[in-house]
């Protein structure tokens, strides 16, 4: 099943196989690897403060989700990147599509932080970097400040845990020197969405919602990403729409996700698609379809929900990244049309 979503990565980054024909090389080994377009020094504003970056990095370190991806993606092996602790299908701590990529610029697996109790700062220190990517991440001002000790650090635009793809791509790939090249890959994944949405009509239109993390043992109370997480921002870059309960519920708050008392679930009743995350033997959505409360969601009555299963690859990549969207996109997309037609 991996070869064509190879293929797909390969499509989505041919803007940078220049790069990768140079031999993938860390930026620890060459100077010129983190090279492109962008004139030094330049600053990036954030909710954090202003990063000033004197110089091209030659050494490039990320913490926390999938910041690494971005100079992957333009053929720059990071020095040390974030473990990762969910969907990973084989323990060793990368997720598979960036593990392909290593295997594509013929690199080896960086340094890689434990995160499992927050940053790892002196592995961070230990990798010797000339800047830090964190635009998508969800750094407190303490972890900015301890981290900005070490190397110049790029945070997130606007609040934790709520940068959409793109601008992820933006703001990395600026800190890095390669912005024209940022943009290309922002082209070329969108080229990749429309291309796979094309194939599935069946989603346009068709209002979603997106459900975190549900307890199988309570189900007295739903979780719900809001407006301002990238996994309710992505189904609009699928044709699909966000319905207005949960844009409203989104306004006056920056958090990326709320819960609802299943008392109030009729709420959700202009929800055509549910999805969110299942729970490890399945039973859930079972659960969720004989509760006397949830089960009255015109999405659940009419078998509109699709519960990605837990912990796997598939379920890691609903949260869009610069790697993972054309590696999953067509599974993604096959199982919202699915019952996308449901709700006709």
């Amino acid at each position: 099943m991996r070869s064509h979503r190879f293929a797909a990565v390969a499509a989505a980054t041919v803007a940078v196989l220049s790069l990768a024909a140079c031999g993938g090389r860390s930026g620890a080994e060459d100077d010129s690897a983190a090279g492109g377009s962008g004139e030094y020094p330049i600053e990036i504003k954030h909710a954090l403060g202003t990063t000033t970056i004197e110089s091209k990095p030659a050494r490039v370190a990320t913490v926390n989700w999938a910041n690494h991806e971005v100079p992957l993606a333009l053929g720059v092996v990071p020095v040390g990147m974030a473990s990762a602790d969910f969907g990973d299908d084989n323990d060793d701590g990368v997720l598979p599509w960036v593990d392909e990529k290593l295997t594509e610029l013929d690199a080896k697996t960086p340094v890689l932080f434990d995160e499992t109790d927050g940053i790892d700062f002196e592995a961070v220190a230990d990798t010797r970097p000339d800047v830090i990517l964190a635009s998508y991440s969800g750094l407190t001002k303490k972890d900015y400040e301890t981290l900005s000790e070490i190397a110049p650090v790029v945070a997130y635009p606007d609040a934790p845990w709520a940068t959409p793809w793109r601008e992820t791509i933006e703001l990395n790939s600026q800190a890095i020197g390669m912005a024209d090249e940022g943009d290309e890959l922002i082209a070329d994944l969108e080229k990749e969405i429309d291309k796979t949405v094309a194939k599935h009509p069946e989603v346009k239109g068709k209002s979603a919602m997106f459900m975190t993390h549900v307890d199988p043992n309570d189900v007295s109370e739903v979780g719900f990403y809001t407006t301002h997480d990238t996994r309710t921002l992505f189904f609009e870059d699928l044709g699909m729409t966000i319905p207005d309960s949960i844009a409203k519920a989104s306004e006056g708050t920056d958090k990326f996700a709320l819960t609802k008392s299943a008392e109030q679930i009729d709420d959700f009743n202009d929800v055509d698609v549910i999805t969110g995350y299942g729970d490890e033997d399945g039973k859930l959505l079972g659960i969720i379809e004989d509760d006397p409360l949830l089960a009255k969601l015109p999405a659940v009555e009419r078998e509109s929900v699709f519960l990605l299963p837990d912990g796997t690859p598939l379920s890691t990549a609903a949260n869009p990244t610069p790697l993972s969207i054309p590696w999953v996109l067509d599974d993604y997309v096959t199982e919202l049309a699915k019952v996308a037609g449901k709700a006709e």
